[in-house]
């Protein structure tokens, strides 16, 4: 059985080779052939038609009727000898038609891979030539240039992003969900980058990204854009709303503090006579004159 590639547009023949009265008659001899490729005969159905292909070579078609085969169809590509008067059988494909179904197109697993698509145990083949990576940073025996990339840029690795790895990364974590357009950034009231929870990444993707480090906050262990915001900031508060229930009465220790109703109207006093004591008994407290003699 042939490939299920679809076949090729026929290519201009002539009325004489579409009219064909030798190859036109042959269907049993072509539907015979069909059968002796299908698994049953009930995988054969009707004829439906000729497709001249060229001079002395005509293909039948015929209906192919197992199941999963809608749309398909039997073809049987017959010719002839110049002046022969009996056709030839040269091949037999189950080919699909316009209202075939087909299988997806094969995409090489490079293509198909797709973020979270790895398991734990699971491991990629080896790109030697991916084109995010470049080649890490080889001493060169300049302590002061090694110090720098070796330590401070951690570059001592066989191989490290290149430009065009750092600007796929970027692009993809920007427009992330954890960018500036995500929904909780956009409800935010401020951005990550002055929030004390961010600490910075180091070469240029500091100058655009940071790793959260607020248990708190939905971002938490994760890269978020300097513009990224979410209600966990550091800075930021919620409004203080009162209570909806009254205030509770106050506590009042009533063994050392006299209480006073303010609510009753108090008696009104003079404030320029003197209130009388024990120690005014005997004393005349009619009169402010000093004691005389007795004359007048």
């Amino acid at each position: 059985m042939a490939s299920a590639s679809a076949p090729a547009k026929a290519r201009r023949v002539s009325s004489r080779a579409r009219n064909d009265a030798v190859l036109l008659g042959a269907v049993d001899q072509a539907r015979a052939a069909a059968l002796d490729v299908a698994g049953t005969p009930d995988d054969v159905g009707e004829h439906l038609g000729t497709l001249a292909e060229g001079e002395r070579l005509m293909s039948h078609r015929f209906a192919a009727t197992m199941k999963g085969y809608h749309g398909w169809h039997w073809t049987v590509t017959l010719a002839r000898v110049p002046r022969g008067r009996s056709a030839t059988v040269c091949e037999v494909e189950l080919l699909p038609g316009d209202e075939a179904i087909l299988a997806p197109q094969w995409v090489p697993w490079s293509e198909r891979l797709r973020p979270g698509d790895v398991r734990p145990g699971d491991t990629l083949p080896f790109r030697a030539d991916d084109p995010r990576l470049e080649p890490g940073w080889e001493a060169t025996g300049d302590e002061e240039q090694d110090l720098v990339a070796i330590d401070e840029l951690a570059l001592a690795r066989q191989r490290v992003l290149s430009p065009q790895g750092r600007e796929e990364a970027a692009e993809r974590w920007y427009r992330g969900t954890r960018g500036p357009t995500a929904p909780g950034a956009v409800a935010s009231a401020s951005e990550c980058s002055t929030c004390g929870f961010l600490v910075p990444l180091q070469g240029s993707l500091g100058q655009l990204f940071g790793v959260c480090a607020n248990e708190w906050s939905p971002d938490d262990g994760k890269v978020v854009s300097l513009d990224h915001g979410c209600g966990a900031h550091s800075e930021t508060d919620v409004e203080r709303r009162r209570s909806d229930w009254p205030d509770p009465a106050p506590l009042i220790d009533e063994s050392t503090v006299e209480q006073v109703d303010l609510s009753s109207p108090r008696p009104a006093q003079d404030h320029g006579a003197r209130t009388p004591g024990p120690d005014d008994a005997g004393t005349d407290q009619g009169t402010d004159e000093p004691e005389g003699d007795g004359t007048a």
